[in-house]
């Protein structure tokens, strides 16, 4: 039977595409709905597609609630099969949308996802830009998401392991969709979590004990006289 699976679906694709041509739009995106679960643990790629196109029709015919459902199954799997880029075109998509029906709250939990992925496609500057671009968001500056992401972001680029694993291991985190929750699970920070050293840091150690406790009495002087 399962042998079999790929051309079940296929005949559903034909259906679909005949719906579509009658003018029934509604019952080709649920026929593909259909395709796209009987496929999935055979074949993940080919589930994506499905859904996808499911999501478009449902789009163009205005149900967006079901389009973003269609869209979410599609991430997901996007996640799962590590194919992070198309994943990350796909949150975004998600995002959009949310924003677009002012489900504000769920487009916070979009860009976590979207920050994960593009992490774990080691690209700070897209994950940075992505909370960047999110503050255009009613209500997204100033909520724990954005809290969250920023200290994620401090702890990723400072390459303090701790700081990503304390973030990482929030119920904010850990009690998103299991695909999300496992990629923050798993988030390793660059140059296996050598914290980077401040500047001063680097400059006391090539000067010697001498300096340190010179610029020790720099900083004491500077407050000395109180801190108005």
């Amino acid at each position: 039977e399962m042998q079999r699976l790929p051309e079940a679906v296929q005949l559903i694709e034909k259906a679909s595409m005949m719906y579509l041509e009658n003018g029934t739009p509604d019952t080709a995106a649920i026929a593909l709905e259909r395709a796209g679960k009987l496929i999935e643990n055979v074949s993940p790629e080919k589930a994506v597609q499905l859904y996808q196109q499911a999501a478009s029709v449902f789009e163009n015919e205005e149900r967006l609630r079901q389009a973003l459902e269609m869209l979410g199954k599609a991430s997901r799997l996007l996640v799962r099969g590590r194919r992070l880029d198309e994943a990350a075109l796909s949150l975004q998509k998600e995002k959009s949308i949310y924003k677009e029906i002012e489900n504000y709250p769920t487009c916070y939990k979009k860009t976590i996802a979207q920050v994960l992925v593009h992490l774990h496609r080691n690209d700070y500057v897209a994950a940075e830009r992505c909370v960047r671009e999110s503050y255009s968001i009613p209500g997204f500056n100033g909520s724990e998401d954005c809290a969250a992401l920023e200290q994620l972001l401090e702890g990723y680029d400072q390459q303090d392991q701790d700081q990503v694993s304390e973030v990482c291991n929030s119920p904010l985190f850990k009690y998103m969709d299991n695909d999300y929750a496992k990629l923050g699970l798993t988030l390793v920070v660059p140059g296996g979590g050598m914290k980077k050293k401040s500047p001063n840091a680097a400059q006391d150690k090539a000067r010697g004990p001498a300096a340190v406790g010179s610029h020790a009495d720099e900083e004491e002087d500077e407050y000395s006289g109180g801190l108005c």
